[in-house]
């Protein structure tokens, strides 16, 4: 059991949510406002992606990072920036019987350096390294790609620029390249692990499969765990229960109940009176940089 606690909220996601919800946020500046209202909330990170405002999809444009990123940090609200580099990986192929050429309008394959290069300019607390390669999205023909080479190059940089990585496991195989990294003197202590449930062809939302991962972490591992849809409050409770920390937000859930659209504060609101209840202490972001040994930047 964890009773100090600290709650992730992952903002917007660069998935296709936009559409189902009009509370996920795409401009720098609702992206911005929506994380500033988690942390009032009580969360104590926000994980940040940004989208192309005119088309509402994900992006990896360095201006509107540097823009959400501003205008965060000028608030004078207090939360730990935690950004993805997760973009850069996207492979979608032509089809079952005509895999190549790719198809050009959903591929985006850039090198580790490219990746990097928001994280580089502004300097956040962490950013996050998926450990590993998947078919990410239900049917399809589109793979999620973090090869070994490019996540050891953007780990050795992301090392370098002394931000923490945030390794994303999606399955149990995620946890080898998590072994293999540690070895390689890659990351450095504690190691902070993000567990990832309910993706599609990605570990499975039950508590044994969880538990199974839990099981497997690093011993000095800072943990933790999330679920997408409707899992995502009761994997809340399992997390602390394991050990673990906190993820919600509309990146992996839109509802806050059966046909109620949720906004980001009051999924973490609803995060941090689960965690009250069960005696947990929420933690805040300056006790966050203390566990996690976090730089913060101006």
């Amino acid at each position: 059991m964890n009773w100090e606690a600290f709650i992730t909220c992952a903002v917007t996601g660069a998935g296709d949510t936009t559409g189902r919800s009009d509370r996920v946020p795409v401009t720098p500046a609702r992206i911005a406002d929506s994380a500033i209202e988690a942390a009032a909330a009580g969360a104590s990170i926000v994980h940040i992606h940004v989208r192309d405002p005119a088309t509402g999809r994900g992006s990896r444009d360095p201006a509107l990072y540097r823009e959400t990123v501003e205008r965060i940090r000028s608030s004078g609200d207090d939360v730990v920036l935690n950004l993805t580099a997760g973009m850069g990986g996207d492979l979608v192929l032509g089809g079952d019987e005509s895999p190549l050429p790719l198809d050009a309008s959903g591929t985006d394959m850039v090198g580790a350096t490219e990746r990097l290069a928001h994280v580089e300019e502004l300097l956040p607390e962490i950013c996050t390294l998926d450990c590993g390669s998947m078919n990410f999205a239900a049917g399809g023909d589109y793979v999620m790609v973090n090869t070994p080479g490019v996540l050891r190059a953007m780990a050795a940089r992301v090392q370098r620029l002394g931000v923490r990585p945030e390794l994303e496991v999606f399955d149990t195989g995620g946890l080898v390249m998590v072994e293999e990294l540690l070895r390689d003197g890659l990351i450095d202590d504690p190691p902070m692990i993000q567990l990832c449930t309910g993706i599609p062809y990605g570990a499975p939302d039950d508590p044994g499969t969880l538990l199974a991962m839990v099981n497997r972490l690093p011993a000095n591992a800072v943990f933790s765990a999330f679920a997408i849809g409707r899992m995502q409050i009761p994997f809340a409770a399992l997390a602390v229960l394991l050990g673990g920390n906190v993820r919600v937000g509309l990146e992996d859930n839109l509802y806050l109940s059966r046909g109620v659209l949720a906004t980001n504060g009051q999924l973490v609101e609803r995060a941090v009176g689960l965690l009250e209840s069960m005696n947990v202490r929420v933690l805040g972001p300056e006790e966050v940089r203390d566990r996690l040994n976090l730089v913060r930047r101006a």
